[in-house]
């Protein structure tokens, strides 16, 4: 068969829709300025789907300072990958301003955050070592370990006995290759809203000698007392040796940044093949970073805003009867019943009578049958949009239990320009 005749026939369990889905559930444009209230398809939306936890990407000072700074620089200022022609000054400030606020000795730019992760994990390990990873840890983390030449073991989600379990294998396996584990897992789960069980994770280190890598994505920036991520929410930094974070979410940037004792981090920077051969993090980039990094040590209101809102938001669906997981964060999961063509139905009479617009998962993200709207509060959002926001959810969930929303396919949706 030919390669792409292939790729025709089978569009893949998500693109199996993309004729029906493209430009309205799939790949929607939203316009305006980024943040609570933009527009889709012409039409005002109240939305919660950005992982703008602090509110930081619009605010004016941000802005001034990232126009600035690409006034001074461009965007192809420095050329080249760091090793190379691609390392400035204000590469390692930002470096020793980061290393600083989650307090490890040292930390290492990455270009981008998914492709940082699945590199790091790469160069960590060799054939020899054992991974024991979380079986719920994000699509970076998975393909990172897809990489790995040697045995891995998934433990089931935040189950500390099962990750013991996994890791008496592990030991067993690196005892007998002559190498090491490294354990990994996420410091906020991005779908569940669950933290990490990175503390019982720590205690284990008393009875098995193993590493942690924690990718804390969605933890950065309003975790914990400074906002120094999930690790210090929790109190076990000291435990956590190696931690990730994207610049993309809380910081509302571009990249991310690995942090851990200063002879890996040295290691890392001259292995990890995706800083090795790729152009370095632009300098409006890395002094915006410096900026939103100030405010975040400066303006503990914003994390208290975004919990204000965090906890209105999920204690008002609760109170409606609405299941919303175990989340211990800001990430608000709505779980219900239905299938996709009625889950796309109430997506569609959420986004054009109620004006909301919030992500929708279902199979094979998750189980058929199963239905999770993803809510993402942020510093924001107001007291108006959260009441709105439950109203809509109150009365459009009234329709999905009287079978308003059945149907035997998605709803037409589709750019016709796609299609």
């Amino acid at each position: 068969m030919d390669v792409f005749e292939k790729l025709v026939k089978d569009g893949g369990p998500i693109g199996a829709y993309m004729d029906r889905a493209h430009g309205y559930f799939a790949f929607p444009k939203l316009e305006g300025e980024l943040g609570p209230h933009m527009k889709f398809r012409g039409k005002d939306v109240l939305v919660w789907s950005l992982n703008n936890y602090l509110g930081l990407v619009n605010h004016p000072e941000i802005r001034k300072v990232d126009a600035e700074a690409a006034a001074r620089y461009g965007m192809g200022n420095p050329m080249g990958a760091r090793m190379m022609s691609g390392n400035t000054a204000k590469h390692e400030e930002l470096e020793k301003v980061i290393s600083d606020f989650v307090g490890r000795e040292d930390t290492m730019l990455l270009n981008f955050g998914y492709q940082g992760v699945v590199s790091c994990i790469d160069a960590l390990v060799n054939r020899r070592d054992v991974i024991v990873y979380d079986a719920e840890s994000h699509a970076c983390i998975v393909d990172g370990v897809r990489l790995h030449m040697g045995h891995r073991y998934a433990f089931k989600h935040n189950d500390i006995e099962d990750c013991e379990k996994q890791l008496q294998r592990a030991t067993e396996m690196a005892t007998k290759n002559g190498g090491g584990i490294l354990v990994i897992t996420e410091g906020v789960f991005g779908m569940d809203g669950e933290q990490g069980i990175l503390k019982e994770i720590v205690a284990l280190k008393k009875k098995y000698e193993f590493r942690v890598f924690i990718d804390d994505a969605h933890g950065f920036g309003y975790m914990g007392p400074t906002g120094a991520g999930a690790d210090e929410a929790q109190g076990c930094q000291d435990g956590i040796d190696l931690y990730f974070s994207s610049m993309v979410k809380s910081l509302g940037s571009l990249g991310g940044f690995i942090c851990g004792p200063k002879a890996v981090i040295k290691y890392l920077r001259y292995n990890v093949r995706s800083q090795i051969f790729a152009k370095s993090v632009p300098l409006l980039v890395v002094e915006g970073m410096l900026k939103r990094m100030d405010m975040i040590k400066t303006m503990p209101e914003l994390r208290e805003k975004l919990w204000s809102n965090v906890n209105k938001l999920q204690s008002g669906l609760k109170e409606r009867g609405f299941d919303i997981g175990h989340t211990n964060s800001p990430v608000t999961p709505i779980y219900m019943k239905g299938d996709v063509p009625e889950a796309t139905q109430m997506v569609m009479d959420l986004r054009e009578n109620y004006g909301i617009f919030c992500s929708i998962v279902v199979y094979p993200v998750i189980p058929k049958g199963d239905i999770i709207y993803r809510l993402i509060p942020t510093a924001s959002h107001s007291d108006a949009d959260i009441e709105k926001t439950l109203e809509a959810f109150e009365a459009t969930k009234k329709k999905l239990d009287a079978g308003a929303y059945k149907a035997v396919d998605i709803p037409d949706m589709a750019e016709k320009s796609f299609a």
